[in-house]
């Protein structure tokens, strides 16, 4: 198996559940977010399945949903 790193083709993913959020357009262009074996987790552009992914940890991950939660980001839709 490839090893898995930032910017590897979500086809070269073990085979993995990708979610994607109630929240994305009637066209489905959103992120969708896939749990990896090692507890890491998988980011990809529903528009390019076979795109490069971002790993993200479970700390990093957890840092940006509370960060979303909260507001942080709330700027960017502006």
């Amino acid at each position: 198996m490839h090893s898995i790193y930032n910017g590897v083709p979500a086809g070269r993913l073990p085979k993995v559940e990708w979610t994607k959020s109630s929240w994305s357009n009637p066209d489905g262009n959103c992120v969708e977010v896939a749990t990896l074996p090692g507890g890491e987790f998988a980011v990809r552009n529903s528009r390019d399945p076979q795109g490069p992914v971002l790993v993200y940890t479970h700390a990093e991950l957890e840092a940006f949903v509370r960060g979303a939660k909260t507001g942080d980001f709330d700027a960017l839709l502006r």
